[in-house]
């Protein structure tokens, strides 16, 4: 039934996850067809694809983000599906509406779910709805009284955090210490946020400063049912972007796991949510607080899997088929301990991006070893999108076990022909406070003096 209901859909991606997705279509019986810019046409899910459309030039805007030419490269192939995969345009609710307007299936929630988690003051209220904690904040956007606005961070009590209503991506956030720095912070969050976004309003939030990065998976199909896939700590961080991701998340009890756990689920109950979906939280004192909903897989979305042994991108696949969850939450189990690196095309010590032509690659192996990428002998990093070529994930007993695998991998991988963060994710497998676990959020820059 499933491979007639999705008899052929396109990837509207790039990269080692439009090939995680291929490869979940192929397991299912779903024929795929593959859209590329013209500078990625010797991509491996490209080569692979049962068919394969050039969409535009290389520039984001022009290929990957261009909803035209992504929806008629659907309607020349005859597919029936769209997955957008993460980025790009997969939590673009105008983008799913048109997609479902034009009669294909989107692999993914519902467009006014997808707007509705996308305006952070909307999502922030829902969850207090659902019994979610948030952090104390502004309850919506910023006006443009400054006597207000000076009001509320006295009452909220400095640091606070102004963030952009539409922001994403570690962008459209700005620190405020003190009273004298406030207004200039709030118009220039305003101009980013224009600018980044096309949606001026901001807000305000406490800034919690010693914080971890825990986030909750969660899977949801269109007949109300709901379950979590327990959590992941991604707290290893450079500049508001994750380097490291492991679940479960270290020191946290099986107590705190159920019971956020089980309020996401409820909360996607409430929301109407369908599909794979992700709830990011800070966690400091022992206390969560709620600061967004990703309405799509993640990238870290592998660590998970390996602790659970369930495949969400299949689950994706079939609950956009119609099909109820494959689980209960009675049937979520957790073994052992993964860990993910990503691995980025960029110089280890300026962290700048290094495009080029990989002239070796050779991927690491063994027990609980897992690599996802697209990158192999020969082929040319484009200097045209983000600097991630693949992940390195590992999965052991233990913490202490999926670490040393870890090392393993990592002095096994070569990628030889442009730099990588290879060296820098040697050495955090090595660092004692990350040894340790439960490092916050600001630790990683602080180790490299940024």
């Amino acid at each position: 039934m499933l491979s007639k209901m999705l008899s052929k859909i396109v990837i509207a991606n790039r990269g080692e996850i439009a090939l995680r997705i291929l490869r979940a279509c192929r397991e299912l019986g779903i024929k795929t067809v593959a859209v590329h810019s013209t500078v990625d046409r010797d991509l491996k899910h490209v080569r692979l694809a049962d068919e394969s459309v050039c969409i535009g030039p290389p520039q984001s805007n022009q290929s990957y983000l261009n909803i035209p030419a992504v929806i008629s490269a659907a309607e020349v192939t005859d597919a029936v599906a769209i997955h957008p995969g993460y980025g790009f345009l997969s939590e673009n609710a105008d983008f799913a509406e048109q997609v479902e307007k034009s009669g294909f299936i989107f692999i993914g929630p519902r467009p006014d779910t997808i707007r509705l988690m996308g305006d952070k003051i909307s999502a922030i209220n829902a969850m207090k709805t659902a019994g979610i904690p948030c952090v104390p904040g502004s309850d919506g956007h910023l006006t443009e009284d400054d006597a207000l606005n000076f009001q509320l961070a006295r009452d909220i009590g400095y640091p606070v955090i102004i963030k952009a209503a539409g922001g994403g991506g570690g962008r459209g956030m700005r620190v405020v210490h003190s009273e004298a720095t406030l207004h200039s912070a709030i118009a220039l969050t305003r101009a980013e946020a224009l600018s980044a976004f096309s949606n001026d309003q901001v807000y305000m939030e406490k800034f919690l400063e010693n914080p971890r990065h825990i986030e909750f998976q969660v899977l949801a199909d269109e007949h109300g049912n709901a379950i979590h896939l327990g959590e992941r700590d991604c707290s290893m961080q450079r500049r508001h972007q994750k380097i490291i991701e492991e679940s479960p998340a270290p020191g946290l009890s099986r107590t705190i796991r159920n019971k956020m756990g089980e309020l996401c689920a409820q909360a996607c109950q409430n929301i109407g949510y369908r599909g794979a979906g992700t709830f990011e939280f800070l966690y400091e004192n022992g206390e969560f607080y709620f600061i967004e909903m990703n309405t799509r897989v993640q990238v870290e979305h592998p660590v998970t899997e390996l602790v659970t042994g369930i495949d969400i991108v299949r689950e994706q696949l079939m609950i956009a088929a119609g099909e109820p969850l494959g689980y209960q939450q009675k049937e979520v189990h957790f073994q052992g301990h993964a860990i993910e690196c990503r691995i980025n095309a960029e110089d280890p010590d300026t962290f700048l991006p290094c495009p080029g032509n990989i002239t070796r690659y050779h991927a690491p192996g063994g027990p609980g070893i897992r690599v996802d990428t697209h990158i192999y002998s020969g082929y040319s990093v484009p200097p045209y999108y983000d600097s991630m070529i693949g992940k390195v994930i590992t999965h052991g007993r233990t913490r202490e076990s999926a670490i040393a695998r870890m090392r393993i991998a990592l002095d096994e991988m070569i990628v030889d022909g442009i730099k990588t963060n290879i060296p820098l994710h040697r050495d955090l497998m090595d660092d004692a406070t990350f040894q340790t676990g439960g490092s916050n959020i600001h630790y990683l820059e602080k180790k490299l003096g940024l």
